[in-house]
């Protein structure tokens, strides 16, 4: 069931174009008519900001929203760089900076971190997300609702 007259809420399956922005104006994502974003709201598979801005809006919608890093890939965490030196890692890595590496924590969780700076003893790893402290801007377009039925 499809319908465009009523506003998304949680437990729709809404389908969006987007495009997000960094403060500077940079791209660093966007869907497009042909592949655009569909997601439940409620069900935490986007950026909290991100569904809060869909939310209360009708098809055919577009809105501009700013989204603080709380709402978005979150504060940055100065604990989450660390220096290692380069002696303690396996041979063969590609330590380039700005390059990612899979790390397995020791509980068993694996994660990336990037690599963000070298010396010749060291790398400096940073397991924040890339984006995490910036304020993004999304402008989004709802295209589709659809609101689950019961039979």
């Amino acid at each position: 069931m499809s319908c465009d007259d009523y506003t998304a809420q949680d437990g729709d399956t809404v389908t969006v174009t987007f495009q997000g922005s960094l403060e500077d104006g940079r791209v660093f994502e966007a869907s497009d008519d042909a592949e655009p974003l569909t997601f439940m709201i409620g069900a935490n598979e986007v950026l909290p900001g991100v569904e809060k801005a869909v939310s209360g809006m009708v098809v055919g919608e577009q809105k501009i929203v700013n989204i603080p890093p709380e709402e978005g890939y979150g504060i940055r965490q100065e604990h989450l760089v660390e220096e290692v030196p380069l002696a303690t890692l396996p041979q063969g890595l590609d330590l380039r900076i700005g390059n990612q590496l899979e790390v397995t924590s020791s509980d068993g969780r694996k994660f990336r971190v990037h690599i963000v700076q070298r010396s010749e003893s060291a790398v400096t790893l940073d397991a924040n997300h890339p984006l995490a402290g910036h304020t993004l801007t999304f402008h989004i377009e709802l295209v589709d609702i659809e609101r689950p039925t019961i039979n």
